[in-house]
């Protein structure tokens, strides 16, 4: 199915993929601007995998940073230049583009690039949530032998401003690219990864746009708890932040918020939560869903937490989500892992099973 994004489509794209972003994926008032400037600007499509051939060409556009960095500036027209960058050392031309995830700002991403190149989007996502690292979102890329990641980037205020291509192994370029979001004041907007259609389908989350559209309506009508019912979840905890860590590390947000509640709920934080613990036992992990609200019911980014306020934490199981196998692959988790100084990764037979 073709279709073209229209106004009706901003605010459940946004508000559901905040809800998806898990405390990650970028913030609600960004994400709306952004999808408003897009459609004052052009007409953004958007299209399901199979209007294209399996040997079409398609590419990852994301953000990369740390969502609490003090000095981050990521606008359109970077968004669009890393796009250019990429496009320019390509052999063939990309016939479309495709999120690496769900947030509050990456659900939209490819809407502002469509309305200007004409490009299509894909109604497929790299992964059906947000994840705090590339390779998570590299639809198991760094496992395919002989595979050379190519990677444009741009962001920062003018006097931080980088921008660039790299080519090379995975791993390699996704750090350089991580470095240059630090030197940027903490984001840049990135294309990268070129694939054919045909392994996106197979490795990554197709549908999950048109997921996280859907689920945005749930929760604009039914508030917290209709996007828990919607998502098979529920809202484990209530309460008041007591105390909030967070320090920007390799590039990403790490921290932990503890509630005053008497389990002394603590959350862990790698940009997105990563496990929940209540009472002293672990309540969820990644890639279960762990999103926070406010008091007023709005989703509420992990960077956003302070002392003091009050929030609702609801969580979902992976089961219930459109994920990548990435999701399922130990080697990614290790050094998320090592960041917290705690183990989350899903479990051996869980990995045996997916």
């Amino acid at each position: 199915m073709k279709r073209q994004l229209t106004h009706d489509d901003i605010r459940a794209a946004v508000y559901g993929g905040a809800v998806l972003g898990g405390g990650g994926g970028g913030f609600v008032e960004r994400g709306l601007r952004t999808a408003e400037l897009a459609l004052q600007i052009g007409i953004p499509e958007l299209w399901s995998a199979d209007e294209f051939a399996a040997d079409d060409l398609t590419a990852t556009v994301a953000l990369v940073g740390a969502p609490a960095a003090p000095d981050p500036q990521v606008l359109p027209t970077h968004l669009l230049r890393a796009l250019e960058l990429l496009r320019r050392d390509l052999p063939r031309p990309l016939v479309a583009i495709h999120t690496n995830e769900n947030g509050a700002e990456t659900t939209i991403n490819g809407w502002f690039h469509s309305a200007m190149t004409g490009l299509p989007v894909i109604d497929l996502a790299c992964n059906g949530r947000a994840h705090p690292s590339s390779v998570m979102g590299a639809m198991g890329l760094h496992q395919e032998e002989g595979y050379l990641s190519s990677q444009g980037y741009a962001g920062g205020k003018p006097y931080a401003y980088v921008e660039g291509s790299v080519s090379g192994r995975l791993d390699a370029t996704s750090n350089v690219v991580r470095r240059a979001s630090v030197e940027a004041g903490g984001w840049v907007g990135v294309a990268r990864n070129p694939v054919e259609v045909g392994y996106a389908v197979r490795n990554g989350a197709p549908g999950a746009i048109g997921s996280a559209i859907e689920l945005g309506r749930r929760f604009l009508a039914g508030g917290v708890l209709g996007a828990a019912q919607h998502l098979g979840g529920e809202i484990a905890v209530t309460g008041t932040v007591r105390e909030y860590r967070c320090e920007q590390r390799e590039g990403l947000d790490v921290g932990v918020a503890v509630l005053d509640d008497a389990a002394r709920t603590t959350l862990y934080i790698v940009n997105e939560y990563m496990a929940l613990d209540v009472a002293g036992v672990r309540r969820a992990s990644f890639p279960d869903l762990i999103t926070t609200f406010d008091e007023d019911g709005q989703p509420l980014a992990s960077a956003h937490v302070e002392v003091g306020k009050q929030v609702s934490v609801l969580v979902a199981p992976a089961e219930n989500l459109l994920l990548s196998r990435t999701m399922y692959m130990p080697d990614v988790y290790a050094p998320v892992e090592e960041l917290l100084g705690i183990e989350f990764a899903p479990a051996a037979r869980v990995l045996a099973d997916a």
